[in-house]
């Protein structure tokens, strides 16, 4: 039985580290891709997780799978293809710690997991309490289908589905292809995850508000919309609030959002109740343990390297006390 099952993309970013001796600029290799990141933030909390995906047979891979491995992921449904490179992602960082991306993927090993590779491993997912996926499994085929299919098997065995959807423009042949294929995973979703800039993007509606508030009429049960450092807005069945982010020293905003949205499905799974069940004040409950979380995530350079430990967690919770203002 596993807590959460993740389908997608585990691949390096390229972060940069300084300078050589002769002016050129430095990149470290650290492990990430949204759907590795989720899981980690929730193995580093202690439930059980499992990973489907591909990566290449290069150092990259092979560097991923003994990473997710030593975090507790379960990797027998991260799959080794010779045929394909390991995706990279060359990440620039502005003084304010915030990103710009540059892909090597054409194709990537990510984009070439199957509908028919998923099938042979669907009983992590019919074991999982819930089936997380991103966006970037949607951009090509055959990785689209194999969404789509894992999407199925967990919707006919009655397993809670969490969405992240992560727009990444460079991977998309146009916004309008990224607009389609992303909201055509909405009417399987129980738990939504996205930022202030996606907002637009999968409901047409800018104000997060008003977009999670969309996002409910069509279906899904329980809505958080990230909003940088100033914390996040959450929505259920009861109405909606921002909830405020923790002050932070903000080194690199890599896996921010995936360690928010980590944290808000622990303590989801922590309370043991139903998305359409959860109370405005579990929700934030949820939303402050996920801000905490991302808070100590972005002091710290790279992806899975930089997600806090459930103790670490818990202490900022303990030390710093902040106020939810109803909007």
């Amino acid at each position: 039985m596993f807590d959460v099952t993740a389908l997608g993309e585990v691949l390096i970013d390229f972060t940069p580290s300084g300078l050589s001796q002769s002016g050129q600029r430095l990149f470290e290799q650290n492990p990430g891709g949204a759907p590795a990141n989720v899981l980690t933030a929730l193995a580093n909390c202690g439930l059980k997780t499992a990973m489907i995906g591909k990566v290449g047979d290069d150092m990259h891979g092979i560097f991923l799978q003994e990473t997710l491995k030593k975090v507790g992921i379960d990797c027998t449904g991260l799959l080794i293809d010779p045929q394909v490179f390991t995706t990279l992602a060359f990440v620039a960082l502005s003084d304010s710690g915030d990103r710009t991306f540059s892909f090597a993927r054409k194709p990537g090993a990510d984009t070439m997991l199957t509908a028919e590779e998923v099938e042979q491993h669907r009983s992590k997912i019919e074991e999982s309490r819930i089936l997380h996926v991103g966006s970037l499994s949607l951009t090509a085929e055959p990785s689209r289908a194999a969404t789509f299919r894992a999407l199925q098997i967990a919707r006919d065995q009655h397993i809670l589905i969490s969405y992240d959807p992560n727009y990444r423009a460079p991977l998309w042949d146009s916004e309008q292809e990224a607009i389609k294929e992303m909201r055509a995973v909405i009417p399987y979703v129980d738990v939504m995850k996205m930022s202030d800039e996606e907002t637009e993007l999968l409901t047409g509606i800018k104000d997060p508000k008003q977009a999670a508030q969309a996002l409910m009429q069509d279906g899904v049960s329980l809505v958080a919309v990230t909003l940088g450092a100033q914390g996040a807005y959450v929505a259920c069945a009861e109405g909606g609030m921002l909830v405020p982010g923790f002050k932070s020293r903000v080194v690199d905003t890599t896996g921010a959002g995936d360690s928010f949205w980590g944290g808000f499905l622990y303590s989801l799974l922590e309370s043991g109740k139903s998305p359409k069940a959860v109370t405005l004040k579990e929700a934030v409950a949820f939303a402050r343990f996920g801000n905490a979380t991302a808070g100590l995530c972005v002091e710290k350079r790279g992806g899975i390297p930089a997600i806090p430990f459930l103790s670490e967690i818990r202490n900022l919770l303990a030390s710093q006390l902040s106020g939810d203002k109803i909007s």
